[in-house]
């Protein structure tokens, strides 16, 4: 008598708590981007549909600001920590093993193990004593805090799509008296884009969301979007808050759904 497989999906119960769960993840979000287009001001009660919020978060001046701060420091973070990546990974991928190499696995991966809060208080730490030190209170402490942390988000695709990746064909390079950085430009670089691609959209949505790190390390005036949101909440809550929410929800998905078009593109 063949035994039979254990299959979760089949036990009694399991798509009741399953559309359970996604509802509770779900509802609200989808009840946030609704009361996004409320005529009115509350958040709670709905009294017609209206872009009236979007508008208004158009012309917020304080919005627009924290906006393009959010993007250069996003741009600029995920460009630096897609680079490190990129040397980190070539160096974990394309060398014999060495003692200590899980060591450093753990060291890059360790911002993703580390709570985000004590690592958002080591950077503050550390970038007050250089604050103290040399006066400078410029948005680079935000950029080098947001390059750190996004590190091992580009890192893992990037690391993954080496691994996949034929090593005959720089071997043959090799042989052809192609220099290590002409084997790189002309051979890897070619295969392993969709990984950097997908890695540096993976660093570039998690700094552009982050709230953490960036309410510790930033000075007086460097608000970024999600932290002057969370300014605002504590003040008056308007649906021009959901609107601006709905705009970032709108643009993370966006860059889910061509990460994951990128994933099927490189397999």
């Amino acid at each position: 008598m063949a035994e039979r497989v254990f299959d979760i999906r089949k036990q009694t119960g399991f798509t009741t708590i399953a559309f359970a769960c996604f509802a509770m993840l779900y509802m609200p979000i989808i009840l946030l981007v609704v009361y996004s287009f409320n005529v009115g001001t509350s958040i709670a009660i709905w009294e017609g549909f209206s872009w009236r919020w979007y508008a208004s978060a158009w012309e917020n001046e304080q919005v627009q600001e924290a906006t393009l701060r959010s993007l250069v420091v996003a741009l600029w973070a995920s460009g630096i920590s897609t680079t490190v990546a990129v040397l980190a990974a070539l160096a974990t991928t394309r060398t014999r093993r060495f003692r200590g190499q899980t060591a450093v696995f753990a060291l890059i991966n360790q911002p993703l193990m580390v709570p985000e809060i004590v690592t958002a208080v080591a950077l503050l730490i550390f970038f007050a004593m250089i604050k103290v030190a040399t006066g400078y209170t410029g948005l680079a402490y935000l950029i080098l805090a947001h390059s750190a942390f996004c590190i091992p988000f580009a890192y893992l695709p990037i690391r993954a799509r080496l691994q996949g990746m034929d090593l005959s064909l720089e071997q043959a390079a090799a042989d052809l008296y192609a220099t290590p950085f002409q084997v790189f430009r002309r051979v890897t670089l070619p295969q392993l884009w969709p990984g950097i691609l997908a890695g540096a959209m993976l660093a570039f949505v998690i700094s552009l969301d982050d709230v953490v790190i960036t309410e510790f390390v930033k000075s007086a005036g460097q608000d970024t979007l999600p932290t002057y949101m969370l300014g605002q909440l504590r003040r008056v809550v308007t649906p021009e808050i959901n609107a601006i929410s709905t705009a970032l929800l709108g643009i993370s998905i966006t860059m889910v759904i061509a990460y994951t078009l990128l994933s099927k593109f490189r397999k």
